[in-house]
């Protein structure tokens, strides 16, 4: 079944002392995920961006795996960027950078900090569960930053629940979906379809899908010049 939105902290699960949350779904998902992102970012070197990065949790977990990989943590609630930064105290990791508050839904937005020692360009985004408890132009606010920032040979990884041709993937999947648009109009799992026509129109494309479980998934986008895709 897709995992149900909460507001990290407001969950009823425990909060640390130094501000640390934790996502039950972090513990169901991280090891699935990296499966794929291991395929393209284990032995890589460069600048990925975790959009929107909930508790922080998973972006630890990514950064012990890739010492050569300079992760950027972002997200646009003030207690998750709290939790990020608790975790990346615990963790003294120095591959995470300081989190970045981001808000997707301006097109503009930059994977630079405030002080504008950021990244140039990136060679992946990471953004899980995110564009379906958001209104669409945070998607389309993702995507455009995407294909301004990325390397020629970077990708976007999204990770979350997506309908295929206008249906559902699972029962499970349509009750979440009818939930979030209970919640607000703008939520809901979104058409891979309508993805892809998002993604031509920043000039990028869908190179690989992969099937996660709980009926989740991930879609890679790469640069329409990238050259062969991966299935």
């Amino acid at each position: 079944m897709a995992e149900f939105v909460v507001e990290f902290g407001k969950d009823g699960r425990p909060v640390e002392a130094d501000g640390r949350l934790d996502a039950a779904a972090f513990h169901r998902n991280h090891q699935p995920i990296w499966a794929v992102l291991e395929n393209y970012l284990a032995g890589q070197s460069g600048d990925v961006l975790e959009a929107g990065s909930g508790t922080g949790q998973h972006v630890v977990y990514f950064a012990e795996r890739t010492p050569d990989i300079s992760w950027w943590p972002s997200d646009l609630h003030a207690a998750h960027l709290r939790s990020i930064e608790a975790w990346r105290a615990y963790a003294a990791l120095a591959n995470i950078k300081p989190p970045q508050p981001i808000d997707l839904s301006d097109p503009a937005w930059s994977p630079a900090p405030l002080d504008g020692k950021g990244p140039d360009k990136l060679l992946a985004i990471f953004c899980a569960n995110v564009i379906h408890i958001a209104p669409w132009r945070v998607a389309e606010g993702l995507f455009a930053g995407a294909s301004r920032h990325l390397r020629a040979d970077g990708r976007l990884f999204l990770y979350g629940p997506f309908k295929r041709g206008g249906k559902h993937t699972a029962l499970s999947n349509a009750v979440f979906d009818t939930s979030l648009r209970e919640r607000d109009a703008e939520w809901g799992v979104r058409d891979i379809a309508d993805l892809e026509a998002l993604a031509d129109s920043v000039a990028l494309k869908l190179g690989g899908t992969f099937e996660m479980p709980a009926n989740n998934m991930i879609l890679m986008f790469v640069r329409k010049d990238a050259g062969q895709t991966d299935g």
